[in-house]
């Protein structure tokens, strides 16, 4: 068995050997091109690798998943291990490392900073054009020898974590004991201050309306607490009150407590 081999088997995500970037477009259901479209959005080769680009003007710089350089290595680098928010509010403790599904990866920035930590963490994500940002930079990830080890406590599947959560962790080899959530946070039309990188992802996502849904499933699967990211002034999901809540400066986590974390 090679290496690619040996990754899908172990459940690892692979973008197939010789696929070519249309092909992979259009495995994701996104247009290809090979420069920043003059509408809409599109799948596109960059030198950093692949990445989502549409009309500067509407939303700004192209968006790309990475896990090596740029903002992910600083946050690895210097980012405070254990004592940041959303490490304490996983759970990390003297001698404890949770197993954590993160139910809305996004571009996995959250998820590498828990791996970095020592965690197996599952990254699922609903948006096929996202999930395929996330595949590339997890190959590209496990085939640079500074992030390696880390990359390979990360796993990947393509689902709604509203609908499907359960089906996406039911061949995790690890027990999912922390269900982590960033869901989209509604905002007014009328806001003219929405970030371009949160215009583009509001696009390929949506809001996310299922919100309630999307807890429920995850207080369903989680075996010790779920933790939910929000902005700080922004009122809990609609359903069963948090039991603890951590503040940070400008966003917080709602903490779901099934059972305590213990080595």
């Amino acid at each position: 068995m090679n290496d690619s081999e040996s990754r899908v088997a172990a459940g690892k995500p692979l973008i197939v050997v010789g696929e070519s970037l249309i092909e992979l477009a259009e495995r994701y259901g996104l247009p290809w091109s090979s420069s920043a479209p003059a509408g809409g959005l599109a799948l596109q080769r960059a030198e950093q690798g692949l990445e989502i680009a549409g009309d500067a003007k509407r939303y700004g710089l192209p968006i790309r998943a990475d896990f090596v350089s740029g903002a992910t290595a600083h946050r690895r680098r210097y980012g405070g291990g254990r004592g940041q928010l959303v490490a304490r509010a996983c759970g990390f403790g003297k001698g404890v490392v949770p197993q954590i599904v993160d139910a809305t990866a996004g571009l996995g920035r959250d998820a590498f900073v828990l791996a970095s930590l020592g965690a197996e963490v599952l990254m699922v994500e609903r948006v096929a054009a996202i999930h395929a940002l996330l595949e590339a930079a997890l190959l590209q990830a496990l085939d640079d020898e500074e992030v390696a080890e880390i990359a390979e406590r990360l796993s990947l599947r393509h689902a709604d974590s509203a609908t499907a959560l359960t089906e996406a962790v039911s061949d995790w080899p690890h027990q999912p004991q922390v269900v982590h959530l960033d869901p989209m946070f509604p905002h007014r039309e009328k806001s003219a201050l929405v970030k371009k990188e949160m215009r583009m992802f509001r696009e390929l996502a949506g809001t996310d309306d299922d919100a309630p849904r999307l807890l429920e499933a995850a207080l369903d699967v989680a075996t010790h607490r779920v933790v939910v990211k929000r902005p700080r002034k922004a009122p809990p999901i609609d359903g069963p009150l948090p039991q603890h809540v951590l503040e940070g400066k400008t966003s917080r986590y709602d903490l779901y407590v099934h059972r305590s974390l213990k080595v």
